[in-house]
């Protein structure tokens, strides 16, 4: 079994309650929200799953212990590829694999143009993959439902298949962890899977690509799927913003600048955020970024890997020696809920949080270890900050501490790992988060999506 890459998984699965009237005019405001291009780069409306905004939105009632089932299989697969990295690929690679049968999860989404004449398509943004691609008529063998129509590769004057020859065909081992083959008739073709089972295989073709209404660009390399399953749910394919050559991030950066920069919104009804690409993609907060340096990995060189120098609460350090927070390799990641802390940081995390809530305690959800009776937005919740080599600094919102998983139960939002420490989305939610990967950098600010 080949190695299989990181999925910023979506499971739109469950269509969300009709949206009322004054829901519906702020969702119309937005519609053209960040879409323009000019000379900042290229911004876009991002889209949190379970906000009505959505353009494939989740049910608002989904149980919180979804998005925690497939958090536990993203991480227990993203491991599994770290761990034999280093073998070059040679050693096989068993993940665990989760059904989605019954798992409903979600995580954030924007729209793609794609073609001649351009048609739109609900895609699923991630920064832990390279190759964008989306489901493709004639669907030869499996495409499951979508919000919109399939890519229709007969409907655009500017597709074109990606022969065997071509050096992106070669790309594709790098990209997907998965060798490339060729068709019968000479079309490359990519096998891009994941580690919860899901998967997609199909064509390497290029179009031209459209991220806003006035910007389009011609010869975009990405997979045309015609034989896609797993927990992709309503959402048409995936955006791979990671750093490979094949990503949409890199095919983008000759025109408008090696980075990109993304508000993750909250699931509040008039909460939207963006994501941006471009030399100044941090330009929605000038000035107001810190930032900490990309660390290098030998790892794997398309992830984003950083250096946690320290916590505190209710500004007091953590009761942990320093060395503890780089005793793991760290990852920021858009698609991972749940962030993952080495085992004493998370153990002293948790025992300043519940002193300082002095809140009853409640049994443990899933993976979260430390939950207290009450509701976020009814506790006293501590100022938590995230610390950064290089002086970045994330001061936690109680919304980035805390999370509801009931209507009588709110848990820390993290969890502790002994494998690999990942920065995940519930931290992220609400700042503008810059990656400039050509000053090898990552920026935070607060209130981005505002």
């Amino acid at each position: 079994m080949k190695l299989l890459p990181l999925l910023l998984a979506c499971s739109l699965l469950f269509p969300a309650a009709t949206p009322t009237r004054k829901i519906t005019n702020i969702c119309s405001s937005q519609i053209n929200d960040f879409q323009h291009l000019n000379s900042t780069g290229l911004h876009q409306t991002l889209h949190h799953p379970q906000s009505p905004c959505s353009p494939a939105p989740l049910s608002s009632d989904l149980p919180f212990s979804a998005f925690i089932t497939h958090d536990a299989a993203r991480i227990a697969g993203l491991a599994s590829r770290l761990a034999t990295k280093d073998k070059d690929w040679v050693a096989a690679s068993s993940v665990p694999l989760a059904s989605g049968a019954s798992v409903g999860v979600g995580n954030y989404i924007t729209r793609l143009g794609l073609g001649t004449p351009t048609t739109t398509y609900v895609m699923v943004v991630d920064s832990g993959s390279s190759l964008t691609w989306l489901q493709c008529a004639p669907c030869a063998v499996s495409c499951h439902p979508q919000a919109g129509p399939l890519y229709d590769p007969r409907a655009s004057s500017t597709y074109a298949a990606v022969p065997c020859s071509a050096p992106q065909c070669a790309e594709l081992q790098a990209a997907t962890l998965n060798p490339s083959s060729c068709s019968g008739s000479g079309v490359c073709q990519y096998q891009a899977s994941y580690g919860d089972g899901s998967f997609s295989f199909g064509y390497l073709s290029k179009d031209t690509v459209s991220l806003s209404s006035s910007g389009s660009f011609p010869g975009f390399y990405y997979g045309c799927g015609q034989d896609n399953v797993g927990l992709f749910g309503r959402a048409a394919g995936l955006i791979g913003l990671a750093r490979n050559k094949l990503s949409l991030l890199s095919q983008l950066a000759p025109s408008v600048g090696n980075s990109f920069a993304y508000c993750l919104p909250t699931s509040a009804a008039a909460s939207a955020g963006y994501l941006s690409f471009g030399s100044n993609s941090d330009n929605k907060n000038p000035g107001k970024y810190s930032y900490t340096s990309m660390v290098s990995s030998s790892l794997d060189a398309s992830l984003y890997f950083v250096s946690l120098a320290g916590m505190s609460v209710a500004g007091s350090p953590l009761a942990v020696p320093s060395s503890e927070y780089g005793s793991l390799p760290t990852i920021i990641d858009s698609g991972t809920v749940i962030t993952r802390l080495p085992t004493p940081v998370y153990t002293a995390l948790s025992k300043a949080v519940g002193a300082a809530l002095a809140a009853p305690s409640a049994p443990a959800y899933s993976i979260l270890q430390t939950c207290f009776k009450g509701q976020v937005a009814k506790l006293p919740v501590p100022a938590v900050n995230m610390a950064f080599a290089g002086g970045a600094t994330l001061r936690l919102t109680p919304g980035n501490v805390l999370v509801d998983v009931n209507e009588t139960t709110t848990c820390l939002a993290f969890a502790p790992t002994d494998s690999t420490a990942i920065i995940g989305n519930t931290q992220q939610q609400t700042f503008s988060v810059v990656y400039d990967v050509k000053g090898s950098r990552i920026g935070f600010a607060a209130g981005g999506c505002s």
